[in-house]
């Protein structure tokens, strides 16, 4: 998900924009027996692809980006709260270390059927409560898929549960 997003944003190199590096003695990747470990990757790449300026560290900007690519968009008081909470230098900073752990709390504790429901959502544009054929093509055309419609009505009949033939409904 995030690899692709990665080599379409190159990193800022310009010396003038880079901050303080910043090297913490315990800077270490947490592992967390909760999540995967391409959860893991995940966390460590939308770090890397959001800390723009390169200085090892989210500002309030890049956090939001970052939580939001994970998939939680948090309100600002929300994102402020976490940097005052875990900024170690009083700079409005919240380093990799921190937000490994903050992050992999976070999808540890989400709900499998929240997070099915949510994936359905970005399906059904309509909300319909069901996912259309005209759903699927949408998908696939904006994810850059070349589905004949055969394929994409093979995926609606293998999960019909209406069997209306037409459509795919959340239950």
């Amino acid at each position: 998900m995030l690899n692709e997003s990665v080599s379409a944003h190159p990193q800022a190199t310009n010396s003038h924009n880079k901050k303080k590096q910043r090297n913490y003695p315990n800077q270490s990747v947490q592992q967390s027996p909760q999540i995967s470990d391409e959860q893991r990757h995940e966390i460590k790449e939308a770090f890397e692809l959001f800390d723009t300026d390169q200085d090892s560290a989210l500002d309030y900007h890049e956090l939001k980006n970052a939580m939001r690519a994970l998939g939680f968009d948090e309100k600002k008081a929300d994102v402020l709260r976490l940097l005052k909470e875990y900024d170690r230098n009083n700079e409005g900073l919240m380093v990799f270390e921190d937000f490994n752990k903050v992050m992999s709390e976070r999808i540890a504790a989400r709900s499998p059927l929240e997070e099915i429901r949510r994936a359905f959502e970005l399906f059904d544009d309509d909300n319909t409560g069901k996912i259309s054929l005209r759903n699927l093509r949408r998908v696939a055309r904006e994810l850059g898929e070349n589905i004949d419609d055969e394929e994409l009505k093979a995926m609606l009949d293998e999960f019909d549960l209406d069997e209306d033939g037409e459509s795919i409904l959340f239950v």
